[in-house]
């Protein structure tokens, strides 16, 4: 496992946000490690700062009123932040792709999908119109879409939701990346075209042999396609481990809540409530100090309510921000 070539390490990244009511730390030390071929899950409640950290590493970041304060994103051991725009846009919908949540908000709903994708294509590859088209419908095809030559010249409106989305990985996936973001590319979709969706996903980050990093607030989801997985809360990364970890011996309170909340099916009936983490994540106007779970955390001392944690290494490769971590 020592060996695995590292492609993206994210360093104490801070990413605020500068508005009329104050400011806002959307992501406030956030570590994170993507090796090279390897499926990665980053979750937490809506607010928690997971989007904002992906669109960070595309540098995507809209300033103002957003600013990426400090931090390193190192990819292939260059840091990111230190590129200028020019070579970020090289190496954007190149290298590193990105799936968004809502593909009607990220197509341009006056040019064909054939249109979008070619110009995706030729913007990062030398070659001419014809052999652009000609890998479109190939990617068309790839990602599960029939008649692929019909759809080139359709629009975003003509298509379903489910079908939209596949557009999007086509577009993603165009230039072959290295590293594919998908930022709860299935939340919008029903169960059934979500299970196709990710079994697309799957299938074809074996084919190409690229990176994924997850951005969801679902468990199942994770469950399903990540090898490791790693808990953010207010801005902070709480847990970090695989996800056979993860989910077999949670060691933060954060983690452990969000998974007693799943609905489990069983013989014995029961009328008894699904257990609930108590209270609601804080203001990011107004941060408790100490450690940000404190005032939902049902171990929270006097010390958690004064010092904030750091992320140590509990186990090998088990990292958590605690305290009073929940032992087995």
């Amino acid at each position: 496992m020592e060996n695995r070539e590292v492609l993206v390490d994210v360093k104490n990244l801070r990413t605020f946000f500068y508005t009329e009511d104050g400011v806002v730390p959307a992501v406030d030390g956030i570590d994170l490690t993507i090796h090279r071929g390897e499926v990665v899950g980053l979750v937490g409640e809506s607010g928690c700062g997971k989007s904002v950290a992906s669109l960070s590493i595309m540098r995507l970041i809209a300033n103002p009123p957003g600013k990426i304060l400090s931090g390193e994103i190192f990819f292939h051991g260059e840091d990111l932040l230190k590129k200028s725009d020019e070579e970020m846009r090289l190496i954007r919908g190149d290298k590193i792709s990105m799936i968004f949540q809502e593909p009607m908000t990220s197509l341009n709903p006056v040019f064909t999908i054939g249109d979008q994708i070619s110009e995706a294509i030729t913007l990062h590859q030398k070659i001419d119109a014809a052999e652009a088209k000609k890998r479109t419908i190939e990617m068309l095809r790839l990602v599960g879409i029939p008649e692929p030559e019909r759809r080139f010249s359709q629009y975003p409106h003509e298509m379903s939701g489910g079908m939209r989305q596949r557009v999007m990985i086509a577009m993603a996936l165009s230039s072959n990346p290295e590293l594919l973001i998908s930022d709860e590319a299935t939340t919008a979709l029903d169960v059934t075209i979500q299970a196709q969706i990710l079994d697309l996903m799957r299938g074809l980050q074996k084919k190409l042999g690229m990176a994924i990093l997850i951005i969801t607030h679902n468990l199942a989801v994770v469950a399903e396609m990540a090898e490791f997985i790693a808990i953010a809360y207010s801005g902070k990364i709480v847990e970090n481990a695989s996800a056979r970890e993860i989910f077999k011996t949670p060691r933060h309170p954060y983690t452990h809540g969000l998974l007693q909340s799943i609905p489990r099916f069983t013989e014995r009936k029961t009328t008894e409530p699904l257990p609930a983490i108590e209270g609601m994540v804080p203001s990011p106007y107004h941060m408790p100090k100490g450690c940000s779970f404190n005032p939902r955390c049902p171990f929270a001392t006097e010390r958690c309510r004064e010092e904030a944690p750091e992320l140590e290494e509990l186990s090998p490769g088990h990292l958590v921000r605690c305290y009073h971590p929940i032992e087995y």
